[in-house]
């Protein structure tokens, strides 16, 4: 079974007196209804799952409740003798967003006491826009994502003391041994070909053979295309939403790195606004990791977000570079020197940011330059920018270098991440080894400054 750090999560909330409604949100196949059958299967002995999903294909015996009453008396039909009382009984509900009365029934669910609920959906982002009445007070979200580095390398056989000195190396700014680096980048690379997505994961644990990896990768990219059709029922924006998705693999090839929008239908004239659903579906579904452009960057970043200028990555490196390299894994694993892994190696750090920071942005000025990526930094209260370099140019840096010589913004400091093992730090940029960006974070504060 693959660790998950959500699991401890979610089994501390079943395990506390907390009685809003947990619910999991993300992406399709990330793993989300297995880790909550997983740990309430082991804390509850009556554990009842529905899937709405395989319901509104089957029976139908959930699509036109409408209230709590006829919610339990249809519950009892499919699994009477697993309800007892709320102390024992949990009710997993797994994909509710596909019926959406019922994410505002958890409100009186939640009031009625009679179960205990857990929920889970993958496209809550565009159900919850069309819910009359959200029951904010009543619901825990929780995003999940598919296996990050830190999990892969877990999912490797890497065990606590190996993180934990990994992590200790960070914090002290120490590069690792010579070998250890080398066995943590090869592992890296292997990341950026098998992604994070559990089945994916498991097929390479079990086979270690790209052709079948890349079968998993193709059947989910599939279904996220099955999704488009199913959610949308404008048939011309479901055609719009596919093109958007499989234009993102060519467009990280290009400078820019972002979609184009006259590009989408090659039609002159076209704006961001004439799409502005298809993108919210793309990121509201959670397939893509969006990134806002800022050319003004100053702590908070939102306030200075630029709306309809932004870049889209593939919610997952695996399926990104299955798109680019298909079943040829020479280019990542041997460093090709004709072929630039830079789309690559920014959609991974896009990746592993969008798990640990709130949202991405990136620094796009004319006169300046563009620098892939800009975080807030509360610890600090500051911009934290970031650069990725896949090459061994990594100390050649002229945006990156232009933005932290305005004095107005106030930057504390900046990152680069390359391949090189070395640590080192040259005026208020820190030079770190790419496969460090698993220890970034937006630090919570210490226990004593939360109350006031």
């Amino acid at each position: 079974m693959l660790y998950r750090k959500i699991r401890s999560y979610i089994d501390d909330h079943l395990r506390s007196n907390e009685d809003k409604i947990l619910l999991i949100e993300g992406a399709r196949q990330i793993g989300k209804s297995y880790i909550i059958r997983d740990v309430g299967t082991e804390l509850y002995g009556n554990y009842v799952e529905i899937n709405f999903v395989e319901d509104d294909a089957g029976d139908k015996i959930f699509k036109n409740v409408r209230t709590t009453e006829e919610f339990y008396l249809n519950l009892s039909m499919v699994a009477g003798s697993k309800l007892d009382r709320y102390e024992n009984t949990l009710v997993f509900i797994d994909e509710i967003q596909h019926y959406p009365q019922f994410l505002t029934m958890l409100k009186f669910l939640r009031q009625e006491h009679r179960y205990r609920f857990i929920c889970s959906g993958s496209l809550l982002g565009i159900a919850l826009k069309k819910t009359v009445s959200v029951p904010v007070g009543s619901i825990i979200p929780k995003k999940m994502y598919q296996l990050d580095f830190e999990e892969f390398l877990i999912a490797n056989d890497f065990g606590e003391d190996a993180i934990a000195h990994l992590r200790q190396s960070f914090e002290q700014k120490q590069p690792l041994s010579p070998e250890v680096h080398d066995k943590v980048l090869s592992l890296f690379k292997r990341y950026l070909l098998v992604g994070g997505m559990p089945d994916a994961v498991n097929e390479y644990l079990n086979s270690h053979n790209i052709v079948k990896v890349r079968e998993v990768q193709e059947a989910i990219r599939e279904l996220y295309g099955v999704d488009a059709s199913r959610y949308e029922e404008d048939a011309a924006k479901k055609l719009y939403i596919r093109r958007i998705y499989d234009m993102i693999p060519s467009q990280m090839e290009n400078k820019k790195k972002r979609i184009v929008a006259k590009d989408i239908l090659d039609r002159k004239g076209d704006r961001f606004s004439n799409y502005v659903e298809e993108f919210e579906y793309l990121i509201n579904s959670g397939i893509t990791i969006p990134s806002h452009a800022i050319s003004n960057p100053k702590y908070p970043l939102a306030e200075s977000q630029q709306k309809n200028l932004l870049k889209l990555y593939m919610n997952d490196v695996g399926m990104l570079t299955s798109q680019l390299y298909h079943y040829n894994i020479q280019p990542i694993l041997n460093d090709i020197a004709s072929i630039n892994l830079g789309s690559v190696y920014e959609s991974v750090v896009a990746q592993e940011l969008k798990a640990h920071y709130e949202k991405l942005f990136y620094y796009d000025n004319k006169q300046k330059g563009e620098v892939d990526f800009l975080v807030d930094d509360s610890s600090t209260m500051s911009v934290l920018p970031i650069e990725v370099k896949s090459g061994k140019d990594y100390t050649v840096h002229s945006a990156l270098d232009n933005l932290m010589a305005i004095q107005d913004y106030h930057i504390v400091s900046s990152i680069v991440l390359s391949n090189e093992r070395e640590i080192k730090t040259k005026g208020n940029i820190l030079y770190l080894p790419i496969y460090y960006v698993m220890f970034l974070e937006n630090k919570v504060p210490e226990e004593e400054n939360l109350y006031f």
